[in-house]
């Protein structure tokens, strides 16, 4: 598991023996199976996750009907909000695979940034990447046709349409899972010869 976290870790900086070490101490490598609740809404939870191996999905129910808000693969991120602003929120996280994370909390982190300040610039790096990449993809979300959302998930996450059920799938899209099985079939048409 801290293989999977220290390669990606080695993309921005490379981690000494001690770093690794006091990573690996702070008990911050966790399993889950398939289904596991992390976070039910209006819970006040401080964590945050790091995807090292499977899917998480975040939603809110609305009206009744769940609404995809999030799906984190590997080398992904899931900070939700009240972890930062410390309020509650209605959203769930959830695992649609079976999981291996890192979850932390702020006590880790400071302990992390007192013991080694360059985590700090890690964090931060990190930090910045992720949000000009969520911006730039909700940008390209609201110029796009649910058609060419698709389309765009298709060549940019293909993973994300082979593991994540199309219910979810669709609500991530914006959509209804009808909606996304006659998008697939006018996709799939031109691609198989049938007019």
């Amino acid at each position: 598991m801290q293989e999977e976290l220290f390669a990606f870790i080695d993309q921005y900086m490379p981690l000494t023996a001690e770093e690794r070490h006091a990573l690996v101490q702070l008990d911050i490598f966790h399993s889950f199976p398939k289904g596991t609740v992390l976070v039910r809404a209006g819970e006040r939870s401080q964590r945050s996750y790091f995807v090292l191996k499977g899917c998480l999905r975040s939603y809110r129910v609305v009206d009744g009907e769940e609404r995809t808000v999030e799906l984190c693969t590997e080398n992904e991120g899931l900070t939700p909000p009240w972890a930062a602003d410390k309020a509650t929120d209605e959203l769930y996280v959830m695992c649609l695979e079976d999981v291996i994370l890192v979850v932390a909390n702020e006590g880790m982190e400071q302990e992390m940034f007192e013991r080694f300040p360059r985590f700090q610039t890690l964090c931060r790096i990190v930090s910045e990447k992720q949000l000009v990449e969520n911006k730039q993809a909700f940008a390209d979300f609201k110029d796009r046709t649910p058609e060419e959302r698709y389309v765009h998930l298709q060549e940019n996450r293909p993973d994300l349409i082979q593991r994540v059920p199309q219910q979810h799938l669709a609500s991530y899209l914006g959509i209804t899972p009808e909606s996304l099985s006659r998008i697939r079939k006018r996709i799939a048409r031109p691609a198989n010869g049938v007019s």
